[in-house]
């Protein structure tokens, strides 16, 4: 095996490509993520969109009006994205259901594998079909 060619520290961002953006936006809001506007440095006069948690974000592309470079196969509902929640996850379960969300996995907490351990997993589909885990990490 040859050696890294650099070191990975962490995820800045990563794109959705949505067939709505007022729906999406929606969705991940009501979850709990920032909407922002923003204009490229490099496209002074165009509108980007984006959601903030934490300290990443996703930069949302509008189906057909995609920003370059973008990813060579783009569409939508192909994304599968595990958030870590700040809520107990079984509350989070408990306030999606009272909203009306349809939750997957027969609505349950279910155990699951992190990035650094074992988490416990409430999933659900946005607005595009992209499977949306929220999970809490087990406290050992």
């Amino acid at each position: 095996m040859s050696a890294a060619l650099c070191t990975i520290a962490s995820i800045d961002h990563l794109v959705l490509t949505v067939a709505s953006l007022p729906r999406t936006i929606a969705f991940y809001t009501r979850l709990g993520m920032r909407h922002e506007t923003f204009s490229p440095l490099n496209a002074p006069d165009t509108t980007r969109h984006s959601l903030l948690f934490g300290q990443s974000k996703i930069n949302l592309h509008e189906k057909g009006h995609e920003f370059d470079p973008k990813a060579t196969h783009v569409q939508t509902g192909s994304a599968d994205l595990c958030f870590v929640v700040q809520d107990d996850v079984q509350l989070v379960r408990q306030r999606l259901q009272e909203a009306g969300l349809t939750l997957l996995e027969g609505a349950e907490v279910v155990p699951r594998t992190g990035a650094v351990g074992p988490i416990k997993s409430v999933y659900l589909y946005d607005p595009d079909g992209n499977l949306v885990e929220l999970s809490n990490y087990v406290k050992k």
